[in-house]
């Protein structure tokens, strides 16, 4: 009997790995799976590893479950809380996706081209010892862009952990969506847009890369450029 140790294992695994259950608004940090989707073994804070899986869009059934949607305003700050907290090396990524007229957020699963990035961060210290920003973060953050016009969006929280991403399949993804309602927009023309699954090769290089050895002297966030609006 070693039941002991498989749970400790599990836990030590869980304790390992983060997940983005709450948004942050206003300065406020909301409930937890209020306004996110809360994706089927949110419990174990495990990772997505197939970019061809449409898990890579929302996490698991993350496209076909629903929340609460907050109202937020363009130009503001929004975020998500991490956590225990963000405990691997890799980028961090923002996508929107705006719901097409007459669907709404609780209901459209974030299907086709509809993506676009607001938000990508790199590492520092190319070349010599590789820093990520994020390391450790208990909430990340990005301002919406000013011009994003008003409407109903799904906002996607990336964090990609790459310290087994050296061999195709070894980057691993933490992934939420919540659901926004967005006031006071502009007249901008967000994109490129592209699709989850879809925008990513598990090739990719900044998806199949040794982070430790030798030390890259550049780095390629996966996707498409950020819109700035």
């Amino acid at each position: 009997m070693q039941f002991p140790t498989l749970l400790l294992a599990l836990a030590t695994a869980a304790n390992a790995h983060y997940v983005f259950p709450s948004l942050i608004t206003n300065g406020a940090t909301t409930t937890e799976w209020q306004y996110v989707r809360q994706w089927t073994g949110y419990y174990t804070n495990g990772p997505v590893t197939d970019v061809n899986s449409v898990s890579i869009r929302c996490n698991v059934d993350g496209a076909t479950k629903s929340a609460s949607t907050a109202t937020v305003a363009a130009g503001s700050t929004i975020g998500f809380t991490a956590k225990a907290s963000i405990s691997h090396p890799g980028p961090l990524q923002v996508y929107l996706a705006k719901v097409p007229s007459g669907k709404t957020a609780a209901t459209w699963d974030g299907s086709g081209n509809v993506w676009f990035k607001i938000f990508g961060q790199g590492p520092g210290g190319l070349g010599t010892s590789l820093t990520w920003p994020t390391n450790g973060a208990t909430q990340v953050s990005v301002k919406l862009p000013s011009s994003l016009p008003s409407g109903e969006y799904l906002l996607r929280v990336e964090h990609t952990a790459l310290h087994s991403a050296s061999s195709a399949g070894g980057a691993q993804f933490y992934i939420s969506c919540a659901q926004i309602n967005v006031t006071g927009g502009g007249s901008g023309n967000p994109g490129p847009l592209v699709a989850f699954p879809g925008a990513y090769k598990a090739t990719d290089p900044g998806l199949m890369i040794n982070i430790y050895y030798p030390i890259p002297t550049s780095y390629t966030l996966p996707g498409p450029a950020v819109w700035t609006g």
